[in-house]
């Protein structure tokens, strides 16, 4: 059984933009356009307008993901992704794009699809300070603490330390 679809506002910056839609159903992301052509060398970024401004119930945020296509297809990727809309937020959704590839420059035209849009629930908490945090099983282990990578070393799913520590520990 499905949720009813959350309302949300959207203001038209630019009288002809399409407002955000899906693509297909069942889709998470609705497609956000320029309203902007602009050409982006190799390495250069720029800030994309998309025309319109959303008002966001409270307790909802949105967050501006990139479209896989033009990753895979052109090496396009937004520097923050994902970009967040708070609730409160009423200006202009702007994309902040980058072109990844190292030869080729990547054209955007007006009303050209640049990004995603994810409306989400999100939870307000409360920060309480501790002296101590209880433990689990991952403790402090980070970036890569899962391995699983054959750049890393070893092999894939396998710790590159564990070797040094069986080592020391023999001593």
């Amino acid at each position: 059984m499905s949720r009813p679809p959350v309302e949300v506002l959207v203001r038209r910056l630019d009288p002809d933009v399409p407002l955000p839609e899906y693509a297909h159903p069942g889709d998470a992301g609705a497609d956000l356009r320029t309203t902007e052509s602009c050409e982006l060398a190799p390495g250069e970024r720029a800030v994309l307008p998309t025309g319109v401004a959303i008002a966001l119930p409270e307790g909802y945020a949105a967050f501006v993901h990139p479209r896989s296509g033009l990753a895979a297809r052109c090496g396009v990727a937004l520097v923050n992704s994902p970009g967040t809309v708070d609730a409160g937020y009423r200006g202009e959704i702007k994309v902040i794009v980058v072109n990844l590839d190292p030869r080729e420059p990547v054209r955007f035209e007006r009303f050209d699809r640049i990004a995603q849009l994810v409306v989400q629930q999100v939870e307000k908490v409360r920060f309480q300070e501790a002296a101590e945090l209880p433990g689990s099983a991952r403790a402090e282990g980070g970036f890569g603490s899962t391995g699983g990578h054959a750049a890393v070393g070893g092999t894939a799913g396998g710790n590159r330390y564990a070797s040094v520590v069986s080592d020391r520990e023999g001593q």
